[in-house]
């Protein structure tokens, strides 16, 4: 071997040296989340928001730490706020208690029904009057999900069933789940969550995306960022970066879970 080869090949391993010292001397890239919310985090690494932050740790050559708690009230203050972790992993665009990256995907609530039925069409009166809906209650009524808004204006009350967030597994699972059971013959949810809970039903479902009636002061459809604390810029320009290079590999990862996407065509990942 020459003496410029010798040169070249100790270049290239002092250079992989100084990589793995940098990755071995990195703090860990701590996220903030839920230890049983599928399909977006689970304590088992399972979730496609877990995967999405291995990628973005192993991409910036940091160790991956979580700090793990259930989502619900003071969410923020007890994670990002506390100082115990430095980034969720999936936040609205629009959620102003964080810095956001640039959305990463933008989804939208999503109409379940079985198979052999007739799709749903819109909040026409005769819709809300011929079926039994069921709807995700985020707050104290049914009214605070931008569907259950669409259904109490629409005047359907008798024939909703509202799902709580917590209870026997995700609210989002049990509806798909009451759906194919017949016990209801629509369920409006939040699209990410449907994908996936659809794919693995154990009945023959289908979903397609919803519209939000003329008026409704809410929209139906969201894009989603990550989110780190407020004035930390350089972690955000790094994660920025990231999303720009691995777009393609986070929208692999994003279709593999079936999210219904609204930002992308079907081959893609979008609607199925």
């Amino acid at each position: 071997m020459s003496l410029r080869c010798l040169d070249a090949l100790c270049g290239v391993l002092c250079a992989f040296a100084a990589a793995g010292a940098r990755g071995a001397d990195a703090p860990p890239l701590r996220v903030c989340a839920d230890p049983d919310n599928p399909p977006y985090s689970q304590r088992d690494g399972s979730g496609f928001e877990n995967r999405i932050a291995r990628l973005v740790a192993d991409e910036l050559h940091r160790p991956l730490d979580y700090f793990w708690q259930e989502q619900g009230r003071g969410f923020v203050r007890k994670t990002l706020g506390a100082g115990a972790c430095d980034v969720f992993i999936g936040v609205p665009a629009g959620f102003d208690k964080v810095l956001r990256t640039q959305p990463y995907y933008r989804s939208t609530y999503v109409a379940v029904t079985r198979r052999a039925d007739a799709p749903f069409a819109g909040f026409a009166p005769e819709q809300l009057r011929s079926r039994r809906f069921g709807v995700q209650l985020i707050g104290n009524d049914m009214a605070a999900s931008p569907p259950g808004q669409a259904l109490a204006r629409g005047g359907a009350t008798a024939n909703v069933t509202g799902f709580l967030i917590r209870g026997d597994g995700p609210a989002a699972r049990r509806m798909v789940d009451a759906v194919a059971s017949q016990a209801i013959d629509v369920a409006l949810v939040w699209g990410p969550q449907a994908g996936y809970f659809v794919r693995h039903a154990s009945a023959p479902l289908v979903l397609a995306p919803v519209a939000a009636p003329a008026g409704l002061p809410v929209p139906f459809d969201y894009a989603i960022a990550m989110g780190v604390r407020k004035g930390d810029m350089a972690l955000r320009d790094q994660l920025d970066d990231v999303l720009r290079r691995r777009r393609a590999d986070i929208d692999a990862i994003l279709a593999d879970y079936a999210v219904p996407r609204t930002d992308v065509p079907t081959a893609s990942g979008g609607m199925p």
